[in-house]
């Protein structure tokens, strides 16, 4: 009579009276030694004992075998009895002990299964080990469905093997031990590794790409020779330009495309880009500043950040030397911190670690030849594809949308594989289906953390985890469908996602309207999977802040820390709508303030200081000063004219000056610049020519890799659309040049094949990231806010005197959203909750990363750069962003007490200027020549483009 009996044994080890010569601490203490173990199984004697046991249930048995796999609860074969397993062990000493334990690999008292277990003690419901040993119980165990019988000595020793090459040495391998009779697997708990859960901090800055120059001129402008005259003449019927209606309704101002033309005759095209496009299978134009720009750049093994999540390819390296998907998830107690500053006592930045692979989604087909390629790529997400050769078909696919509550991997007959370079503490697969299909297993890591799996099978079988080590769990079979990872903040977040599991969004609709001053603005996730089910999508604080009523009810309690933007919460819902009621449609190119509104007329003593100084300004030579070797310095001339028609009256000198601009305009709207612009088709933008002349990368301040165009074109755009304004005759002329530039940053739709939609503004952050096709660890970064509000300014004041009321409206809005997420993520008041509290302290971001927050620049460390590089320039919009309140706690924090005269250059002037939203009468006593902050030198204004 055959008897199928289950039993299970775990490896006792002793305390050695020395510990490691090292010193070393691991997750469990280390024995150098095994202890001799002898197992009997239901009174009957095992096979063998040695360094690791093998373990039968029958002595009369002449066959073993050993294998590396483990048996999800449930299969066939499986038996609910608990046999009782006798444990001699005999130590160094010679002593013996005798020990009964109970198997442990068996249903929880609410019925779920768990597969491996390094606990120490009792599971909860299980009975105590009864012993005069160490009182250690054996690891949780699953059984086989399979019996594998080979010749075998019964004698021989069972050392670790698995039969899958693992590529990590920095695991243990599962020891199962099969006969027709009994089935053994053994995972050791005390072992000589380390759980990697402390990631790696980035060292060295990155410098490929980034100026290092500052952003104002400080070659000395020379003084004019003679001033201009007043020689224009005044047309009796100039038209006017058309001006923003307050009560304009507009449905969608997302749907139509400012064009579908192709670059002006006078851009030359060209296909190549210094910047290969690896692994992208889109065709059409690219996002370069975006998300996931880092799984086509570099190596492609850089994080991308998704906010609450990052998400790396491991190339087989890191922690878990997967071949697959490396997911991570930092809270804010693993934060590094920069020293604290001696004046403010704040940290001068702080970073999140890298490097952790929590988990891991990867299949067994993947390894040294996996490929990974890039496709679908929008302005929200990106569909990432894993292939196990070059041509080869995906093996998983993983829709990256920004701010996921799931991180989802698609699989199409691949053979799933779960790996950590945590390791696993327990591995449990609940005994209920958290949907009809979707297979729940719970992942209880050495770092403390629970992370779940859910997978949704749409054909086959549905997915089988066995554990092969404490870093490796593997599918039975092939699996069709998907695979779900999220991290539980808490015991209550479970019953969320199991709400929203089998469901994933592949993208988003942006749309939106205005109607007056309250604009709206809406995120429509295309989903797939379980229709049924709402999408979970994590919100950002500026998005809870400006959520209408339906939207709000659809928040969850579930949070999770994110890299840079505080908490965010998750939301259970097809679609968000977010309202502004506090559009700018009255600013417009005068002077303005909350309080007094647009600000046209000036006394007569003010009038006649400021007019002497124009009239030194503009009668300096434009020509030459606006032929610069870069389009960031050279499209900032605008303003004083419009002061001289607008404030002053004097529209002769005004239309005289405003001649000398369109000359110097038109050497750019006629590509004839220093390094003139090309249009190229490998990315799908207008670029400098500045790295295809000079072959350095960063020439033109990384222009040619799509680094700050907001920023360069953005003051063009401005000054175009003052040009505009005060002689709208000029518009038709140039109308196609001007709006090639605002394509190229802001196109708003898909149906323009020459540029990507949104280059630099992100509709899901609030801001704009100026980074682009460079390859960095910490991801996109942003260093000046008022530059980004700048171009946004210029977009709704060229869509104002264009007539293009949708761009006007896009403007109002992106300034709108811009005032709210700045002030949570760079501008900091005391009030800030968002930021870490020693970190409010800097008042500024500095540079923002996706991944980091620095309190510096690229250029240099000087107080007034961090500081000014969030101020300038000052324009019309400016006080609606920088509010008074933080203007006055930045004042008080850096610059109150006689330490602004210790400024010098151009950087006084900006900062007193945004001095004077506080205190417009001190501003002005210092521009007028002197008082708080010290004598004022004309030639700070450089050239009159600050």
């Amino acid at each position: 009579m055959r008897f199928f009996l289950f039993a299970w044994l775990t490896l006792l080890q002793v305390v050695l009276a020395v510990p490691p010569p090292d010193g070393r601490k691991y997750p469990r203490p280390w024995f150098p030694i095994w202890r001799t173990v002898t197992v009997t199984a239901q009174g009957e004697p095992a096979a063998a004992t040695g360094t690791c046991v093998a373990v039968t249930g029958d002595s009369s048995s002449s066959t073993a075998s050993k294998r590396s796999h483990s048996i999800p609860f449930g299969s066939p074969g499986w038996t609910t009895e608990r046999p009782s397993v006798i444990i001699s062990t005999r130590s160094d000493s010679g002593s013996e002990a005798e020990q009964t334990i109970q198997v442990v690999s068996e249903e929880s008292p609410d019925g779920d299964t768990t597969l491996f277990s390094d606990e120490t003690s009792p599971a909860s419901g299980q009975q105590p080990a009864s012993s005069t040993g160490s009182g250690e119980v054996a690891p949780e165990v699953t059984p086989t469905p399979e019996v594998v019988t080979q010749p075998a000595s019964p004698t021989s020793s069972t050392q670790p093997t698995s039969t899958t090459d693992l590529g990590d040495t920095n695991t243990v391998s599962v020891i199962t031990s099969v006969n027709p009779s009994g089935t053994l697997q053994i995972l050791p708990t005390d072992v000589p590794i380390e759980s990697t859960n402390t990631g790696t901090i980035p060292t060295d800055a990155p410098s490929s790409g980034y100026p290092t120059s500052q952003p104002l001129i400080t070659s000395p402008i020379p003084s004019p020779t003679e001033l201009i005259s007043a020689t224009a003449s005044v047309p009796t019927d100039q038209p006017s330009a058309p001006s923003e209606t307050v009560s304009m309704v507009v449905p969608n101002i997302f749907a139509a495309p400012i064009s579908t033309d192709p670059p002006p005759s006078q851009i030359p095209q060209r296909k190549d880009h210094p910047a290969p496009r690896i692994g992208i299978k889109s065709a059409g134009p690219i996002g370069t500043n975006k998300f996931y720009n880092n799984f086509f750049l570099g190596n492609q093994t850089s994080p991308s950040y998704l906010f609450p999540y990052s998400v790396t390819w491991a190339r087989g390296g890191g922690a878990s030397g997967t071949w697959g998907m490396a997911i991570s998830h930092v809270d804010a107690n693993q934060r590094v911190y920069g020293q604290n500053d001696p004046g403010s006592g704040a940290a001068r930045y702080y970073i999140n670690p890298i490097g952790i692979h929590s988990v891991c989604l990867s299949a067994k087909e993947l390894g040294p030849g996996t490929v990974l390629t890039s496709d679908n790529l929008t302005d929200f997400s990106s569909l990432v594809s894993l292939r196990a050769r070059e041509g080869g078909q995906a093996v998983i696919q993983f829709p990256l949308v920004q701010g996921a509550g799931f991180v989802t991997g698609v699989y199409n007959g691949g053979q799933p594989v779960v790996q950590t370079g945590i390791f696993f503490k327990t591995v449990t697969r609940a005994s209920k289906e958290a949907k009809e299909g979707v297979v729940k297993y719970r992942l209880h890591l050495e770092d403390g953390t629970t992370w779940l799996v859910y997978a949704y099978h749409t054909k086959g079988e549905g997915l089988n985890l066995q554990v092969v080590n404490n870093g490796r769990a593997e599918s039975t079979g092939p699996f069709y469908g998907i695979i779900q990872v999220a991290k539980a903040s808490d015991g209550e977040s479970e019953k969320v996602y199991d709400q929203a599991c089998g469901t994933y969004a592949v993208g988003v609709d942006l749309s939106g309207g205005v109607n007056g001053k309250t604009g709206a603005y809406r995120f429509g996730f295309r989903k797939q999977g379980m229709y049924q089910s709402p999408v979970a999508q994590f919100a950002l604080p500026h998005h809870l802040s400006s959520f209408d009523d339906g939207t709000r009810g659809k928040v969850t309690g579930v949070k999770l820390q994110t890299p840079t933007k505080g908490v965010a919460y998750l939301v259970l819902a097809d679609s968000w709508t977010m309202v502004e009621t506090e559009l700018p449609t009255g600013i417009g190119f005068l002077p303005w303030s909350p309080e007094a509104g647009e600000v046209k007329g000036l006394s007569e003593g003010v009038r006649s200081f400021v007019k002497g100084v124009a009239l030194q300004e503009v009668s300096q030579d434009m020509l030459q000063q606006s032929d610069q070797n870069s389009m960031y310095f050279s499209g900032k001339f605008a303003s004083i004219i419009l002061v001289i028609r607008d404030m002053l009256g004097d529209e002769a000198l005004a239309l005289t000056a405003l001649n000398q601009l369109k000359q110097a305009f038109a050497r750019f709207a006629e590509n004839r610049q220093q390094f003139p612009l090309v249009y190229e088709g490998g990315w799908g933008g207008v670029v400098s020519s500045a790295s295809y002349v000079t072959g350095n990368s960063g020439a033109d301040f990384g222009n040619s890799y799509y680094n700050d165009h907001h920023f360069h074109y953005g003051y063009f755009i401005l000054t175009a659309a003052i040009i505009g304004h005060l002689d709208p005759s000029w518009i038709p002329a140039n109308k196609a040049y001007v709006n090639m530039l605002v394509r190229d940053v802001a196109n708003p739709s898909a149906a323009d094949q020459y540029f990507p939609v949104w280059r630099n503004f992100d509709w899901y952050h609030g801001h704009s990231w100026a980074h682009g096709l460079f390859d960095t660890l910490d991801g996109k970064d942003q260093e000046s806010s008022s530059e980004d509000t700048m171009a946004s300014y210029a977009l709704k004041m060229w869509g104002t005197v264009s007539g293009d009321q949708n761009l006007a409206a896009r403007g109002n809005l992106m300034l709108a959203v811009q005032a709210r997420s700045l002030n949570s993520y760079y501008l900091y008041t005391e009030s800030n909750t968002v930021q870490p509290k020693n970190f409010i302290g800097n008042k500024v971001a500095g540079i923002l990363f996706e991944n980091k927050v620095d309190h510096t620049t690229y250029f240099g460390t000087n107080i007034e750069y961090v500081q000014g590089i969030h101020m300038l320039p000052l324009l019309p919009h400016t006080p609606m962003v920088r509010r008074k309140e933080f203007v006055r706690e930045e004042w008080d924090a850096y610059f109150s007490g006689g330490r602004a005269e210790q400024v010098t250059g151009g950087w006084k002037g900006i900062l007193m200027g945004n001095y004077g939203t506080i205190d417009p009468r001190g501003g002005y006593d210092f521009f007028s020549g002197g008082g708080r902050g010290g004598e004022f030198k004309g030639e700070w204004l450089d050239g009159g483009r600050v």
